[in-house]
């Protein structure tokens, strides 16, 4: 009984490792919602980037964007969210994205 205990957890601490695996870690999230209030922030900031429709974001950032936990996203088999929440921290790490060539 305690094997089968010890497999279960050690499966169920692997799991959302598995899902960050297969996606490099990098979570697709869309920003058309949140696009006019990223431009505006990178904007007051001098940051000149495009804000493209969609980017890929680590796991631990596409959460705060999306308003969900890490765990949801990891246990997400599509590996997608949809933009919420855009402030100075979110849209830094957006245009971090974007300049490294992680736009879709």
């Amino acid at each position: 009984m305690r094997k089968m205990l010890l497999a279960a957890a050690a499966l169920a601490a692997a799991t959302p490792a598995l899902a960050q695996t297969q996606n490099n870690g990098l979570i697709n999230v869309n920003l058309s919602q949140i696009s006019v209030q990223l431009t505006d922030i990178l904007s007051h900031n001098n940051v000149n980037v495009q804000v493209p429709a969609n980017v890929q974001l680590p796991i631990g950032i596409a959460a705060q964007v999306c308003g969900v936990s890490a765990a949801v996203l990891a246990h997400d088999a599509t590996s997608s969210c949809n933009g919420k929440v855009a402030n100075q921290t979110t849209a830094n790490a957006i245009a971090r994205a974007i300049q490294r060539g992680q736009a879709q």
